[in-house]
């Protein structure tokens, strides 16, 4: 892919060096990616031409998620495309076994006299269709499909098969490119407008009087609570500051701009507030396949909060979010640490950081972690682009969207 490669390239490189912020960005420029990637792969001889495409996805897979492998949002996408993968080709195999005519063995002859097309019979299509739709899994599914020889003789008995043969398989190969690419420009759009069906669901959801709170800035949460206000709500909304970085600050300002009556903690002070509270209402770094949580430091404490005074915790997240890993799985890094420079000023603590003990350790140590996890136990509701679900569901929810084969993106060893 000579074309596309320098576009990989400059977006390896920008998530090594945390160029892009936030999941939603990173889940739209990966899409994007992807998209090229598709549009520039050269449909060859191969038999499987699903199988070629889905290993370029993979190929390109691979160097996104090894840049930048606590964004969980990238390898969501590289699977999302996987799976669109294999239903394009689902689909057009079964346009193809619904245009062939089946015939039952029997003393009739009125089809072999009034019909001009070639006639196969019910047990060769059912075979056909058992190779062609086998069990819902990429590796089985893009595998080549054997033709029949019932089939191979049909068609040998028509003079220019092979010519309408080929043509046909350029035809299909075309097809299966252009549905792929439209497919990943509706997951585009999908990611583009999650925050509208979120938001719609603020109404059902936050009612009159009723006091909120949230930590840190969550855009999803912002637009959910915005909606709300629209919508005539009167409430009012504690925010936790989010420190080191103190992101609570950015989001009071800005509800405030709109209208919201807002209060600002300490993280340490919601203990303190939580028995105010009638819900609390966060966004998502990541929604694990058990209901787990991956959100940003301080949120566990938020949520045993929560669950110690009753308090629905509730989330809200785009559906580019869901991910079909669990927190054990070796693919998952649960977490990162951030420069100590957001906690202490170097120069005022250059004393304790000499390296004068007997084994060079310096006597003191500064752990700055970006997320946490909440366990499902603790969440009381999901709010996605799909509507609400309990944490129990999630992991149906998430079957829709990935294949059980696409969790460890890895191209297939060539022979």
């Amino acid at each position: 892919m000579p074309d596309v490669q320098p576009l990989v390239s400059d977006f390896v490189l920008k998530l090594k060096r945390r160029k892009v912020e936030g999941s939603h960005a990173v889940a739209r420029q990966t899409a994007e990616l992807l998209r090229s990637v598709v549009s520039q792969h050269r449909m060859g001889s191969s038999a499987n031409q699903a199988a070629a495409l889905a290993d370029a996805v993979r190929a390109v897979g691979e160097q996104l998620i090894s840049a930048n492998p606590i964004e969980l949002a990238v390898g969501n996408i590289v699977r999302r495309v996987l799976h669109i993968i294999k239903e394009e080709d689902i689909s057009s195999t079964a346009v193809g076994i619904e245009g062939l005519s089946v015939t039952v063995d029997s003393d009739d002859e009125y089809d072999s006299e009034h019909d001009d097309r070639p006639a196969l019979s019910a047990a060769v299509l059912a075979a056909h269709a058992r190779n062609a739709l086998r069990a819902p899994s990429l590796q089985t599914l893009l595998e080549d499909i054997p033709v029949s020889p019932a089939i191979s003789g049909t068609a040998s008995s028509t003079g220019d098969s092979d010519g309408k043969s080929k043509s046909g398989d350029k035809s299909s190969t075309r097809k299966l490119k252009h549905d792929v690419i439209a497919a990943i420009g509706d997951l585009i759009d999908e990611i583009d407008s999650c925050y509208e069906p979120i938001s719609e669901q603020a109404v059902e959801l936050i009612h009159q009087n009723e006091v909120i709170l949230t930590l840190g800035r969550s855009r999803t949460v912002k637009e959910f609570l915005y909606a709300a206000k629209e919508k005539k709500r009167s409430f009012r909304v504690f925010v936790a500051e989010g420190a080191p970085r103190y992101q609570g600050h950015v989001l009071a300002k800005e509800l405030v701009e709109k209208g919201v009556q807002t209060t600002v903690i300490t993280d340490s002070a919601v203990f303190a507030m939580i028995s105010r509270v009638n819900m609390v209402i966060i966004g998502a770094h990541a929604i694990m396949a058990n209901g787990g949580v991956i959100a940003p430091v301080g949120m566990n404490m938020v949520a045993l909060a929560a669950q110690r005074h009753a308090v629905p915790f509730v989330v809200v997240a785009g559906s580019h979010k869901l991910c079909p890993l669990y927190p054990h799985n070796p693919q998952v890094l649960l977490n990162e640490l951030k420069s100590p420079s957001d906690l202490l000023d170097f120069g005022e603590f250059s004393d304790c950081m000499n390296f004068s003990t007997q084994d060079g350790s310096p006597l003191l140590n500064v752990a700055n972690p970006t997320f946490d996890y909440v366990p499902p136990k603790l969440v009381s509701l999901f709010i996605t682009d799909t509507g609400g679900h309990s944490p129990s569901y999630m992991y149906r929810l998430i079957a829709e969207y990935y294949s059980a084969d696409d969790l460890v993106v890895r191209r297939k060893a060539t022979s």
